[in-house]
């Protein structure tokens, strides 16, 4: 009979994160073997731990944490009963204090030491923030379901999640709904590796302002697989019971290899939509929210941070502004409350529609969308003769930051005044950089702490020329 190989362990002192947020360690080894770097899931600098170690990825070896020797002085209890386990949170066991100091250091590697740093804006709440949480239908060869969030370090594994913290508590009741009308309906957890099975992934969406609440089931497009009739009114019946009303619907994720991926709704139960309100201090403002709108994840955190953008642009006062990956129109529209006019330019034709409803909703007669990629949408209005350039730009792009055509246009269109909001500070600090080679400055960067409990962080930064 083989014997089964005993698992490595090391102690390990962790001496910083990883850009996810994971702890680092050294571990030293005898000549003339070098040294390892081990990243371990929720480890904090200052740490002493007994770890197991895992295999090599990406020159990294990974390390599962057993036990906490000495704690680090910053190491808090955490909320969740998942949070050795789970992917979402991996700052949940640090202080709140200590996360704000770690993201606003972030912000300062980012731009280095010279350029002045505004302190970090703290959320509101740091629990049950969230207004927007997907959680994926896996299964093992056994047979075994899961639905929930994936583990840390072991992406694409799923737990069964009970509990989540960071979205209200009705999240979680209908996790457990989900998973008992799973049991009972037949129906196989898709398998990306074998492009088989029918469930994907379920959407939970909510109005903060409003109550109001969205479900939206992912499906393979996989017609042999679909769900029936029977099966989707045992969804809506078992959702009605659990939560009551809410906006229901069935999404189909339909991937073929040479295609792209296309999607398609429909609408099961309830209204067509749920509204969200922001409460700003030039008056509130709706949003109507369909399935695949985006909004802001953390409502009352958005409307801290949507504040602190127009309050460093107001003293500029400009009244032409474009609105660039506007996305639904959110901070463009509210910008519109100072401006003449408005003009945002999105990719997303879903966004566009809800951003042109949102603005005749909340009667804002001055705002324009555009569809299309930002670089071609400002390429064919510069070819215009009677084009007038705007006196401020807002940029809120992806995480990859600015694209070279649009930073070509932004130096072509010379504003005033660039407001770029960011949720990746080392590529907004790279196309920063580029754009005061070009005679900007930086006149603010403010941190704005959207997520706790996570390492993502949302700034601010206001050039001038």
């Amino acid at each position: 009979m083989e014997t089964q190989k005993t698992p490595e362990t090391a102690q390990l002192s962790i001496q910083t994160f990883s850009p996810k947020g994971y702890g680092v360690a050294t571990l030293e080894r005898p000549a003339p073997l070098p040294s390892l770097e081990v990243e371990v899931a929720h480890a904090l600098p200052g740490d002493l731990l007994f770890v197991e170690m895992r295999k090599k990825m990406r020159g990294t070896r990974k390390g599962r944490l057993l036990e906490v020797l000495t704690p680090a002085s910053s190491r808090v209890k955490p909320a969740c009963a998942h949070a050795t386990v789970c992917g979402g949170c991996c700052w949940q066991q640090m202080s709140y204090d200590a996360q704000l100091q770690e993201k606003e250091k972030r912000v300062r590697d980012a731009f280095g030491p010279t350029i002045p740093i505004e302190p970090i804006l703290a959320a509101p709440q740091i629990f049950r923030y969230r207004n927007k949480m997907e959680f994926t239908f896996s299964e093992n060869r056994g047979g075994m379901k899961y639905l929930g969030l994936m583990i840390a370090q072991a992406e694409p594994y799923v737990y069964n999640t009970e509990e989540c913290h960071l979205c209200s508590a009705w999240f979680s009741e209908t996790l457990r709904a989900v998973r008992a009308w799973w049991e009972k309906s037949g129906l196989k957890a898709y398998s990306p590796s074998y492009d088989t099975g029918t469930l994907r992934y379920i959407t939970l969406r909510e109005s903060v302002r409003r109550g109001q609440k969205m479900v939206i089931l992912n499906v393979s497009g996989n017609p042999d697989s679909a769900p029936t009739r029977d099966q989707l009114n045992s969804f809506v019946q078992t959702l009605q019971t659990a939560i009551g009303e809410a906006s229901i619907f069935l999404r189909i994720h339909q991937t073929k290899k040479g295609t792209p991926t296309q999607f398609f709704e429909m609408h099961l139960a309830g209204p067509d939509h749920i509204v969200e309100e922001l409460h700003l201090q030039g008056g509130s403002l709706s949003f109507k929210i369909s399935p695949a709108s985006f909004f802001q994840p953390n409502t009352l955190q958005a409307e801290k941070l949507y504040d602190t953008a127009l309050q460093l642009l107001a003293p500029l006062a400009p009244n032409r502004i474009f609105d660039l990956y506007c996305g639904t129109g959110t901070l463009g529209m509210a910008a519109s409350r100072s401006a003449k006019e408005v003009i945002g330019i999105e990719l997303s034709p879903e966004a566009v529609l809800d951003a042109e409803e949102n603005a005749r909703q909340n009667g804002l007669t001055n705002c324009t969308f555009l569809q299309g990629d930002v670089g071609k949408v400002l390429t064919r209005l510069l070819s215009d003769p009677s084009f007038t350039p705007p006196d401020a730009v807002i940029v809120d792009p992806p995480r990859a930051g600015l694209d070279p055509l649009a930073i070509h246009h932004l130096l072509t269109l010379r504003p005033r005044a660039i407001l770029y909001v960011s949720c990746n500070p080392l590529t907004q600090a790279e196309n920063i950089r580029e754009l005061t080679r070009a005679g900007y400055r930086i006149q603010t960067l403010q941190p704005v702490d959207q997520f706790p409990h996570t390492y993502h962080i949302e700034n601010i930064a206001l050039l001038v020329r």
